[in-house]
């Protein structure tokens, strides 16, 4: 196989369409997060007002409840994409609503106004995932999965860190977020022009059937629950490990600049190339040996953490090796695991199954904060961090023990 034949995936209108799709998903997600902290504390409003307003992402944890609809009822000019751009439209409309409004003034209606973007962007991300699987040949789902977190990355430095420098430099905050609205709306135009994924699957013909045959056909495949397992266990390690990095840094002796530099912008960087090396590799390995070799990887890095916090003084040059390592890996493992999650899809539930293995893949990143304190004040940071290397372990003893399945999905 040519050098250049691994990269030809990377080369054609499908993949540059799941590009802009991830760009498209990430786009929301600041500006009900970070960014819209910023607005309201540039408002005057107190803290304890800003920590209520983190609740206004719920929808992206209970988006599965609603994806039955999504896979019940097409809309023009495309199963998947008539969804994305009514919520793009949804979505333009309400960042240039909160755009025009002070939330110290009109705090309910901003509030609302809030809860809704959150509720359109994550009903446009069921649409996206269904797209990007249905839309990837299977052989491309490795690259699909890197350029999707490529564009979502970019998506979030845009609405986050772009979004802040523009209202402190360009525009006020009214004007910012009219650019931000300006851009989903553009985005519109793309998914309109964007391919049609190419599947005969037949929509489920009733709401009930929409609900109930998505677990009734998964749970009918050979190993279901095992592949569930796998779903949650794959990046479990890596979750463990990055639970409390900020914090492990800081009481490493760390100066919160360098922890800054290395853990946020250069992590960010390591773990873009790790997704775009990781698919890259995947057109030579396929998925099952995708799977073991980044699963090994990503837990085995863990272990630079290690040396940090054995080391006994701050080393910056043994920091940034450790996030390098680290953040390659987990990019690489994150590529391995979307594509699992695309290859596990029935094309008629494909939102359905996709938003709930989506939702059990963060379990870990979710949950294992509190566990995560507890053990580091039982364990100590050295030990802890052999403990999440052993957390690990299940996940790629589960790819090999699954092996047969997996070769199998990788053909389908």
């Amino acid at each position: 196989m040519a050098f250049r034949d691994y990269f030809a995936v990377f080369t054609n209108r499908r993949i540059a369409a799941a590009m802009f799709i991830g760009f498209a998903s990430g786009l929301p997600l600041a500006l009900t997060g970070s960014t819209l902290q910023a607005v309201l504390s540039d408002a005057g409003l107190d803290v304890k007002t800003i920590g209520w307003f983190t609740l206004v992402g719920q929808p992206y944890t209970w988006k599965f409840l609603w994806s039955p609809l999504l896979d019940r009822f097409p809309i023009p000019p495309g199963r998947r994409r008539g969804w994305m751009m009514a919520m793009q439209l949804l979505l333009a409309a309400a960042i240039a609503t909160m755009g025009g409004l002070n939330p110290a003034e009109h705090l309910m209606t901003y509030a609302v106004l809030a809860l809704l973007v959150a509720f359109f962007s994550a009903t446009q991300d069921i649409a996206i995932d269904a797209y990007r699987t249905e839309l990837a040949h299977h052989e491309e789902r490795g690259a699909a999965a890197a350029v999707g977190v490529f564009g979502y990355r970019m998506a979030m430095l845009t609405s986050g860190a772009g979004a802040l420098i523009l209202a402190d430099t360009v525009f006020n905050w009214q004007q910012t977020y009219w650019v931000m609205a300006a851009i989903v709306a553009a985005l519109a135009v793309f998914t309109f022009i964007s391919p049609e994924p190419q599947t005969e699957a037949r929509a489920p013909k009733t709401l009930q059937e929409a609900v109930v045959e998505p677990w009734k056909e998964f749970f009918s495949r050979r190993g279901a629950w095992l592949l569930l397992a796998l779903v949650i266990a794959y990046k479990l390690g890596d979750a463990f490990a990055g639970s409390l990095s900020t914090k492990f840094l800081l009481d490493m002796g760390y100066s919160k600049t360098l922890i800054g530099e290395a853990n946020k912008v250069f992590g960010l960087i390591a773990t873009i190339v790790g997704g775009f090396v990781g698919a890259t590799l995947m057109v030579k390995l396929g998925l099952y040996r995708s799977l073991l070799v980044f699963g090994i990887a990503q837990a085995l890095t863990n272990l630079g953490y290690w040396l940090i916090a054995t080391g006994g003084v701050p080393d910056p040059t043994l920091l940034f090796a450790a996030i390098a390592c680290e953040n390659l890996a987990g990019g690489m493992g994150t590529t391995a695991a979307v594509a699992l999650l695309m290859s596990l899809c029935n094309p008629r539930f494909t939102a359905t199954q996709y938003a709930l293995l989506s939702a059990l893949a963060a379990f870990g990143r979710v949950y294992v904060g509190p566990a995560a304190g507890y053990l580091v004040t039982q364990l100590g940071w050295a030990d802890f961090f052999v403990f999440s290397v052993a957390v690990g372990v299940p996940g790629v003893l589960l790819v090999w023990a699954m092996r047969a399945r997996i070769r199998e999905l990788d053909v389908g």
